[in-house]
């Protein structure tokens, strides 16, 4: 009698990413898997998405190298321990546009060449505050820009120690944020509010 090949079991982090794949949110919803946990959040409100777009505008006619940039480009990104990779969409992802990242790239991206990621708080602050920044951090993303609409803060997280930043700039809402190199301008926050 010989023995059968069995194939090995799949682990519990293997599991949640395979579900995770193949789920089909509901059409304007978008799903993450942040640190073990799937979230699925609702489309953003509209001024959401007119802080976005106030952010973008000023991206396009300040930045002092030519950028590029995607609103709904997910990225997979290293995980703490408890699976195998996030998978994040941010707000809005930068790169400079010479290194034309998102021409071809999968549904699911790494970071290689992105300069700056934004979040807008919306249903869920406390991930874009501490999950999302640790993400960030821990990919070699070397900006992150916060927008806490219930805060009325805006915070650029810079200078990656780990998985972590080591310097996080706060600023009240109508206050000015210098964004350094690459885009070496200053950031307008006066209609965030």
């Amino acid at each position: 009698m010989t023995a059968m090949a069995h194939e090995p079991t799949p682990t519990q982090e293997e599991l949640l990413l395979e579900s995770f794949l193949a789920l089909e949110t509901p059409e304007g919803f978008k799903a993450e898997l942040i640190e073990g946990e799937i979230i699925v959040s609702p489309a953003p409100d509209g001024d959401h998405e007119d802080v976005i777009e106030l952010i973008v505008a000023q991206m396009y006619d300040h930045s002092k190298v030519r950028m590029q940039y995607s609103g709904n480009k997910g990225l997979r990104l290293p995980s703490g321990g408890r699976c195998p990779r996030n998978h994040v969409v941010p707000d809005g992802t930068f790169a400079p546009r010479e290194l034309r990242l998102f021409r071809g790239a999968p549904s699911w991206m790494t970071p290689d060449g992105i300069a700056l990621v934004i979040e807008v708080t919306s249903t869920g602050p406390d991930g874009d505050r501490v999950a999302k920044r640790h993400c960030y951090a821990r990919a070699g993303i070397p900006l992150y820009l916060l927008v806490d609409r219930s805060r009325g803060m805006v915070t650029l997280h810079s200078d990656r120690v780990g998985e972590d930043y080591g310097d996080a700039h706060s600023t009240a809402f109508g206050k000015e944020v210098p964004l350094p190199a690459p885009f070496s301008f200053v950031l307008e926050t006066a209609d965030f509010t």
